[in-house]
């Protein structure tokens, strides 16, 4: 790409309307005084290999990837990290120099790195984690707990068949425990976290029952509309560091956006407000 060419880079998914990962970017470019756009990009899924072969021609240098892609842009990839293939989904993409598509996944390392920073004494390797829910956020969610040294996780989702996957993908460390057990799984945790989106707005509250949450654990909803979900609060008010997940989308783009526009950004306060605001 020549030098004169502002480089341009955006997300992708179907619906994308509601994505704040625009406001995000589009504030670290300015706080950076870096020129550059980042775009929301409404792309269905029978266009979305025309779509990713013909955006570096226009000037862009990589993409957010989310709902439904995530998975699809995995055989459209010419490259692929470790993390990626052992997640299935890919959340980042860089469009390189020689023409090949890079497919990485920072979910995982945006999860821990929120935990790190909002419960900054947070021991992975104090005891189990109890994880609800089995798509491709708890994927993400699990690689990067058994990275960091957690002894074992339980993992109860409504559909059994997909927590069962996850022990043949990750190993022995991953115990399945059935969806009506999944309130008994919490009170062996020191590491409780909703992958579902189960109370999220317009969707069903969370209905696990929580009487085992109790002091000392740490307690993570990835959900983030609303920031303080009925489960977020039912923990804090049994005494449970809580975490939102604000933070975890605000992590996952800082290696993105590094590899992008070559500048390594902050998650501070300014960029959390900017993300609310």
């Amino acid at each position: 790409m020549s030098q004169d060419r502002i480089p341009l880079a955006g997300v992708i998914g179907s619906p994308v309307a509601h994505s704040k990962s625009p406001r995000l970017h589009m504030h670290w470019l300015k706080a950076h005084g870096l020129p550059g756009h980042y775009i929301p990009m409404d792309v269905a899924t029978d266009d979305l290999e025309t779509a990713l072969r013909t955006l570096p021609r226009l000037g862009f240098v990589g993409v957010n990837v989310t709902i439904p892609h995530k998975e699809a842009v995995m055989k459209i990839a010419d490259l692929i990290t470790d993390r990626a293939a052992l997640i299935g989904a890919a959340n980042t993409l860089i469009f390189r120099k020689d023409g090949k598509i890079h497919a990485d996944n920072t979910d995982g390392y945006g999860f821990i790195e929120n935990l790190k920073q909002n419960a900054p004494d947070w021991a992975p390797k104090s005891g189990p984690a109890a994880v609800l829910g089995a798509g491709g956020a708890a994927r993400a969610v699990i690689s990067s707990l058994l990275e960091v040294g957690v002894p074992e996780i339980l993992v109860a989702n409504r559909t059994r068949a997909r927590s069962d996957a996850l022990v043949q993908d990750f190993g022995a460390r991953v115990t399945v425990v059935e969806w009506v057990q999944a309130g008994n799984m919490l009170e062996d945790a020191a590491t409780v976290v909703n992958t579902t989106s189960l109370g999220m707005v317009g969707k069903p509250e969370l209905r696990v029952p929580l009487d085992g949450l109790r002091p000392g654990q740490v307690v993570n909803d990835l959900v983030y509309a609303p920031l303080q979900t009925r489960f977020l609060r039912e923990a804090q008010e049994a005494g449970c560091t809580v975490v939102d997940g604000l933070g975890m989308l605000l992590h996952q783009a800082v290696p993105a956006f590094e590899r992008w526009f070559g500048v390594r950004p902050d998650v501070d306060a300014a960029t959390r407000a900017a993300v609310l605001r």
